[in-house]
Formats: structure tokens, C-alpha cells, sequence
């Protein structure tokens, strides 16, 4: 591991893992066109249909995270309850401790990264995670949810065109996803986050190496994410787990 203090990694991690969106001014969400629509559709098509995706009620995924800038690679586990909830455990071995966030549904909390003891969220980060947290939501009912799609013309990664979509929260705060033209599956996504000094940066996801796993599902198993041109974090995962009945005190502050 490179000259840094272990609260360091485990605030570095949990930046780049929970893309912090900067304080955008409320405002109306513009209405999803049917155009939009449609692809959000077939995205959802892609991912394994709204059934399959509808009949899942929890999800835990495993596997390892790798802080590039610290040099080290960590366990970790994310749980997700529908429609509200969302935990992120990474232990990092060195200082012999597990790094916890989560959003009950109400409200966020976390591992202090300097005392070790668990606090409440500041309101972004929580902000953002309820973001996470609802995020199939936002995908499987996004009326519903508060959330508008517009469809925006077609960009080029790599010499290759991909289908634009933002996504529009109630708030202001926007997403835009880059899909695959013949897959309709996301590859990049890129949002604005704060930074640990509080300043905006812009954070961008790839996501690769789809597979099929649990319920017909099909997951990204490699996901990449750059943080103002710079690589920030790998994440490899390892297993997707359903509906195994999770209990709501796992999201809950003891």
C-alpha cells in the first residue's frame, strides 16, 4: 500500500464507490418522451425483462473492490432491498475493520473512517444513497419514482456510436447512461460528484463483462470508475445472490 493512512482508503473508497451528486437547485423533471420510453424498454429487456427484474425483492453481491490510487484490492459485499435500501460493506485487512455504509429507507449512516464507530450520514452522501438505493425503481416505474428520460443524440466512444438517455430526478440532478446499440445494455454512465473537499468532479462508470447470473439476470461482473480523467476504482464481482429474504435491521443503524 502506498503512504496513506488507513481512514484515508476507507474515505477514498466510499467516495468512489457512492458517486456524490453536488447540491443541484430543485427543479421540476421534465416528462419522459415515448421515445425514451421505449429504450428504457428495451434496456430493461436487455437486463432480463421486467419479470425477472420485478420478482427481485433483495440482492447481495460479492466480490472485490481495488482502490487504485492506495494500490490495494478489498473484499466487498453490497446489499440491496427493494424499494428503498442499500448496504455497502469493504474490509480492509490491514487496519482489521469493515467499512460500512448504508440507507435504511429513512435514513443513512456509516463507518467513522477515522474513530471506526458507526454515525449517521451527512445529508449528501445520504442524499445519494436513497438515489442508489431506488435505483430499479427509477428504471422499472420511473413515473412512479419521480424520474424522466430523455433520449439524446447518439455519441461516439471509441469510434463507436452509443444510445444517450438522461435520467432527471426530481431535484435536478442527472444521469447519463451510454448504451450498447445492439445489446441495449449500459457501458458508460456518467453523473457529477463531490469530492472529499467538498469540490464538484466528474465521475464516470463503465461497466463490462455481462454475464447471466442468478433469475435470468444479466449483470456487469467489471465495473470501472474515473473520477476527473483519473482511474479511481476497479470492481470485480464474484457472485449475485437473490431473494434470500433480507432482514431490514442489516440496513439499520444499532
Amino acid at each position: 500500500m502506498k503512504d496513506k493512512p488507513l481512514w484515508a482508503v476507507g474515505v477514498a473508497l466510499f467516495a468512489g464507490l457512492a458517486a456524490m451528486a453536488g447540491s443541484p437547485q430543485p427543479s421540476p423533471a421534465p416528462s419522459s418522451s415515448k421515445e425514451a420510453l421505449a429504450v428504457v424498454d428495451k434496456m430493461v429487456a436487455a437486463m432480463g425483462g421486467r419479470k425477472a427484474l420485478e420478482a427481485v425483492q433483495d440482492t447481495t453481491i460479492t466480490g472485490t473492490a481495488e482502490l487504485v490510487q492506495f494500490g490495494i484490492t478489498a473484499p466487498l459485499t453490497i446489499y440491496e432491498k427493494r424499494p428503498d435500501k442499500i448496504r455497502r460493506d469493504i474490509t480492509i485487512t490491514e487496519a482489521n475493520m469493515t467499512f460500512v455504509q448504508s440507507f435504511d429507507g429513512r435514513k443513512g449512516w456509516m463507518t467513522d473512517p477515522q474513530s471506526g464507530a458507526a454515525r449517521e450520514m451527512p445529508g449528501a452522501l445520504a442524499k445519494e444513497m436513497a438515489r442508489e438505493a431506488a435505483a430499479s425503481e427509477a428504471i422499472l416505474h420511473p413515473a412512479k419514482a419521480g424520474v424522466a428520460y430523455t433520449l439524446k443524440p447518439k455519441a461516439a466512444i471509441e469510434g463507436r456510436d452509443y444510445i444517450v438517455l438522461e435520467q432527471t430526478q426530481l431535484d435536478g440532478h442527472t444521469l447519463t447512461l451510454y448504451l450498447d446499440p445492439q445489446t441495449y445494455l449500459p457501458y458508460k454512465t456518467e453523473t457529477r460528484m463531490l469530492d472529499l473537499a467538498g469540490g464538484e468532479v466528474e465521475s464516470e462508470t463503465y461497466s463490462t463483462n455481462y454475464q447471466k447470473a442468478a433469475g435470468g439476470l444479466v449483470v456487469p461482473y467489471a465495473v470501472r470508475i474515473i473520477q476527473n480523467g483519473s482511474d479511481a476504482e476497479r470492481v470485480t464481482i464474484a457472485a449475485v445472490t437473490l431473494n434470500t429474504n433480507l432482514d431490514d435491521a442489516l440496513f439499520t443503524l444499532k
